[in-house]
């Protein structure tokens, strides 16, 4: 039997390692599932909707650094994958898009389901290419998938369904060889030139992100020879955090004040491997030097004094022998008596003693760290879930963190887990799911029933979208179309078939998180949580403290001042 197009397709994927295929089919896909139904060694994940594929395999990507792959069929179904695809793009991690599209001879009539992917998916991928002839295949394939391996982001392929089913010119694939993994390090002048200016400084802070991946023994001696603080992005956290006595939190948002003060106060920030947004928390006066293997970061965020390409490890390798032991502690004693104070302050906050309701979702989180696994995996939701994920899940060199943390796309951490869970089948995964976060793909409650999944999904329920209730109070305006009537989400995942446990006041919540890890099989534990929860930034500028000024006038002119009272009995009380 002549080969198609469509087992090329396969063919060339195998060839690449890929092992599965997150989608939704569809009939102008149906070339290339009935050639992925014959392979064993590529799997079809089906998914209830095209967003939770390309999540899914964003999260796979992300674990494992390898090539992911999803596919949407023609129209709807590959305009779904666009958010999720948004995700994978901006978190830097390596995705095939695979978007079928209506027939060839039909393309520019306005055909039914007919859609435009190469203009859809320009901004959310290096590469987008229409494949229209078999002769093709696999060349346009193959630069999909080195692109989208050495720019690490997406790239998408493009193929009508008829197409796909024609017989293929090329009978296997063209590139045989492994995936190039260069290093890349500043030249000896620039070298010398970085070693001089952290030689000469008294006070330098580190600021590390996600770049810093793999190179943890690096990090920490370099820290050692400038006795400096680490403060780390909250995209570095998995990598820098633990095992780490010169770690002094986060900065941003969702830092603490320790991370803030250790920032402020030096004379020399050197930013390694992070694109860290907020330009309000980087410091003005001090000398900025920015390590990154992407040349076009230095100096996007901030001024930079000294702007150098190279990755963290091979970088932090051949700098370290340059470099004199400084001999000025005051800087980073000062910067851990800071931390040391910010944690147990975070601490006090995370507390399961009362027995009154609703639960305070730092308890709840505290909880999750402390109970998963050495090795757990956990994704969380954009909102208060990725706050307290950020404060609470304890890293140790094994646990993984995985979140919308550049895009910020709700509904993340389900699809995530998935992907998570698939690709990782011996790993315990956890979701710190929001209400409204799962509410908008509660759907893919029945893909952990579909593929007997055992993720855990912790629903921290407080009926409302909190964290834009959050931000409205602290830009003066009155919260408005926040509140959510939710369903028992327990009772739906039961109906889904899962086990789902409810817990409303401290004592239920660890024995219902306890219960739902140690079941064999996906479970959901639902935790009524504090909706007036505060999550204080490490530093609070005029404009927030009069904007929350503001809404507070305003709730009391409108009639809601016991809001008020509860708000100050739950955060300022206790």
């Amino acid at each position: 039997m002549a080969k198609r197009v469509a087992d090329l397709l396969i063919d060339v994927l195998l060839e690449a390692d890929v092992q599965r295929i997150y989608g939704v089919p569809g009939d102008s896909l149906n070339g290339i599932t009935d050639s992925l139904r014959t392979h064993e060694n590529i799997k079809w994940i089906g998914v209830r909707h095209e967003e939770a594929a390309a999540f899914a395999a964003g999260a796979e990507a992300h674990l494992t650094g390898k090539l992911a792959v999803c596919a949407g069929s023609c129209g709807p179904g590959n305009l779904h994958l666009i958010n999720g695809l948004y995700d994978c793009q901006r978190s830097r991690v390596p995705v095939l898009a695979i978007a079928a599209q209506v027939p060839s001879a039909e393309i520019g009539s306005g055909y039914f389901q007919e859609t435009n992917p190469e203009h859809l998916f320009a901004q959310c991928s290096h590469y987008c290419q229409l494949v229209s002839q078999a002769e093709q295949m696999p060349r346009v394939l193959e630069i999909a998938i080195q692109t989208a391996n050495s720019r690490r982001g997406v790239a998408v392929i493009v193929i009508p369904g008829d197409v796909a089913l024609r017989e293929a010119v090329e009978q296997k694939p063209r590139l045989l060889f492994a995936e190039p993994k260069p290093t890349v390090c500043p030249s000896d002048d620039e070298l010398n030139v970085l070693a001089e200016v952290l030689n000469r400084s008294k006070k330098t802070t580190i600021l590390g992100g996600a770049g810093c991946a793999g190179a943890h023994a690096e990090l920490i001696e370099l820290a050692g020879k400038l006795h400096a603080p680490i403060v780390h992005a909250f995209r570095g956290k998995e990598f820098i955090e633990y095992d780490n006595p010169f770690d002094v939190g986060m900065t941003g948002l969702l830092g603490f004040s320790s991370g803030y003060y250790a920032m402020m106060s030096c004379d020399t920030l050197l930013m390694i491997g992070t694109d860290f947004p907020y330009q309000q928390f980087l410091p003005k006066d001090a000398t900025v030097v920015q390590i990154d293997i992407r040349g076009e970061q230095l100096g996007r965020r901030s001024k930079v004094d000294f702007g150098f390409v190279g990755d963290a490890k091979a970088t932090l390798r051949a700098l370290l022998p340059r470099l004199e032991q400084n001999q000025y502690e005051a800087h980073v004693k000062e910067s851990l008596s800071h931390y040391r104070r910010a944690r147990e302050g975070l601490d006090e906050l995370a507390s399961g003693n009362s027995g009154k309701k609703p639960v305070h979702p730092q308890y709840v989180a505290s909880v999750i760290s402390r109970l998963a696994s050495e090795d757990a995996i956990f994704t969380f939701d954009v909102g208060t879930p990725v706050i307290w994920a950020a404060r609470y899940l304890r890293m140790n060199g094994k646990r993984r963190l995985i979140g919308s943390l550049t895009h910020g796309s709700m509904a993340n951490a389900l699809p995530q887990a998935i992907g998570a869970q698939v690709s990782h089948p011996g790993r315990q995964v956890i979701t710190m799911s929001g209400d409204g976060g799962l509410a908008m793909l509660m759907g893919e409650l029945l893909t952990l029933r579909q593929h007997d999944l055992p993720v855990k999904v912790v629903v921290f329920k407080n009926d409302a979208l909190a964290f834009v209730e959050l931000e409205m109070k602290a830009s003066g305006f009155l919260d408005f179309a926040t509140a959510l009537k939710n369903p028992d989400f327990a009772k739906i995942a039961e109906g889904a078939g899962l086990l789902g446990l409810r817990a409303e006041t401290p004592d239920q919540v660890e024995p219902a998180i306890a219960q739902a890890l140690k079941y064999d099989g996906p479970a959901l534990v639902e935790v009524q949580v504090a909706r007036q929860e505060l999550s204080m930034p490490p530093t609070i500028t005029y404009e927030e403290a009069k904007g929350f000024g503001i809404f507070v006038l305003k709730a009391v002119l409108n009639g809601r001042g016991n809001e008020i009272i509860d708000l100050a009995r739950e955060n300022l009380l206790r």
